[in-house]
């Protein structure tokens, strides 16, 4: 028997509970709309007339939440450099200093550019 094959089988099991999980949800599920399920929420802030009446936030409000993602993610990084420091030496107090020059560069620019800002 090809080594291959129970692998094909636990893909094969996994993509049917997959399917099958969502057509379930898809059959089960009430499709009840009622106003508060339709309505705008950003934050536990009610929206604005402005917002509602388009249906749409500002764009602002999801690219500083990206802002904060990327740059949160990338200081996620240093978690095993620091979990590791004793052992890396110079050569990774080097790099560590290079990856930080790295990350501080696009922050100061994004910063300059005003897109912290929630004005």
């Amino acid at each position: 028997m090809n080594p291959y094959v129970s692998l094909l089988v636990m893909g094969a099991v996994a993509l049917l509970i997959a399917i099958g999980g969502l057509a379930m949800s898809a059959i089960i599920s009430p499709n009840r709309r009622n106003s508060t399920k339709v309505r705008n929420y950003e934050c536990g802030v009610d929206p604005t007339p402005a917002n509602n009446a388009h249906g749409r936030f500002p764009v602002k409000f999801y690219l500083v939440g990206m802002t904060f993602i990327i740059f949160d993610i990338e200081v996620v990084f240093l978690y095993p450099w620091a979990s590791s420091f004793a052992k890396l030496g110079l050569f990774g107090l080097v790099a560590a200093l290079i990856f930080i020059a790295l990350i501080t560069v696009p922050y100061v620019l994004e910063w300059r550019r005003g897109g912290l800002d929630w004005d």
